[in-house]
């Protein structure tokens, strides 16, 4: 099928199924990165979904691991797209290769995967740096603060502003650390 005959219903349904294991924390990956990042990791060489999901937990880091209901609807959805082709190997297993398509597709977001592994490493950096180890729950702590908020939906616009500025104004101090 041809990217411009996939309807926009079924790439939504794609994306919510991209969430795997980081959507119960929040969004790991944005709309679209993780078949960016297949895709990066198939045009490195050819691999089988297994290998996908190990280069990408190695990747991430910090516990973080794709689930099979999320990597292999990505690769049927590339594949679909024709940015990839599945080739059988030995005992019966597929293995994935980009396809000239995909090359194409993947030259045009090249700006993209870098920002995405660039911000893998940074993550990767904080999880794996014992000293980092206080900023990192600090993190948790406001991402979960800011959760339980919202989900309540106990606040008002005034109080949305005050929120937004005081994270703005921590960002602003951090940034003159």
């Amino acid at each position: 099928m041809k990217s411009d005959q996939f309807s926009s219903h079924d790439f939504e349904r794609h994306e919510h199924a991209e969430r795997g294991h980081g959507g119960r924390r929040g969004r790991l990956f944005e709309s679209g990165k993780m078949k960016l990042l297949v895709l990066h990791l198939i045009a490195q060489q050819p691999k089988h979904g297994y290998e996908i999901i190990k280069e990408i937990s190695d990747l991430v880091g910090g516990g973080y691991s794709p689930s099979a209901g999320t990597i292999y609807p990505t690769l049927s959805w590339l594949e679909d797209m024709g940015f990839v082709q599945a080739h059988m190997t030995e005992g019966d297993r597929k293995q994935y290769h980009i396809t000239e398509a995909g090359n194409t597709h993947l030259q045009s977001q090249n700006d993209q995967v870098k920002h995405l592994l660039e911000r893998l490493e940074t993550r990767r950096e904080i999880h794996g740096n014992d000293q980092l180890l206080d900023i990192h729950r600090a993190m948790e702590n406001l991402k979960t603060a800011l959760r339980l908020k919202l989900k309540n939906n106990d606040f008002d616009s005034e109080q949305v502003r005050q929120i937004a500025e005081k994270i703005d104004q921590a960002a602003v101090e951090i940034g003159r650390l």
